[in-house]
């Protein structure tokens, strides 16, 4: 009887332990972010620093749709800095413009990764395409007053770039992001270097993206 009696109590705590043991624990859900969302990027490249704002709408679970324009100065690969002995820069030889590139691009972002990374960490791809203005100044008159006789014309651009958003935040964005950014005229193109034009600008791009979702 006594045998009976420690089978019965015994048994089902070692089927309880065991079911207990076994189990996994439930996945937790995705967070339910906003559709939308705005910001700025602050964009690090080979020609300097760039300034970019962007708008963002979500049409699912994986995919953004995207327009974002970009302010940011393009240099010719040839071009040589120079430094003095207390690090002030030196005229570039033969630079006979300053170049400026305002691309306004419309893309599609797509998530990666969706069903096995957490919300806190959110990879993508992107890519888009649009018009590029380029603006040229005279490099040998000062920056700001040099925009007074600053000559555009208008390209063909794109880029292609992959990144992450982090965090859990439901109403701040936050990310970083690589680009690379190619720019292509239907003309003989922009003159940075004395006598030597370039008809395609391309240039890779570091940004840290801030801003809100709504």
């Amino acid at each position: 009887m006594k045998k009976i009696l420690f089978v019965v109590i015994i048994l089902p705590i070692i089927s309880i332990n065991a079911q207990r043991i076994g189990e996994l624990a439930p996945e937790k859900p995705h967070l339910k972010l906003p559709n939308n969302s705005w910001g700025v990027n602050l964009l690090f490249g080979e020609g300097g620093f760039g300034l970019g704002t962007f708008l963002r709408h979500s049409f699912g679970k994986r995919v953004t749709g995207f327009v974002d324009f970009s302010f940011s100065e393009s240099k010719d690969e040839r071009e040589t800095e120079r430094f003095d002995i207390f690090g002030r820069p030196l005229p570039t030889p033969g630079k006979v413009n300053r170049v400026f590139v305002l691309p306004l691009t419309f893309g599609l972002q797509y998530r990666l990764f969706y069903d096995t990374i957490t919300d806190n960490l959110r990879p993508y791809i992107d890519f888009g395409v649009g018009p590029t203005l380029a603006v040229t100044t005279p490099a040998q008159l000062e920056i700001f007053s040099s925009f007074k006789k600053a000559h555009a014309k208008l390209a063909a651009g794109g880029y292609v770039g992959f990144g992450a958003n982090f965090g859990v935040s439901t109403s701040s964005l936050m990310g970083l992001t690589f680009r690379y950014y190619l720019i292509h005229f239907f003309d003989k193109g922009v003159e940075s270097l004395a006598n030597k034009f370039q008809k395609n600008l391309g240039s890779f791009y570091f940004g840290i993206t801030l801003g809100i979702m709504y």
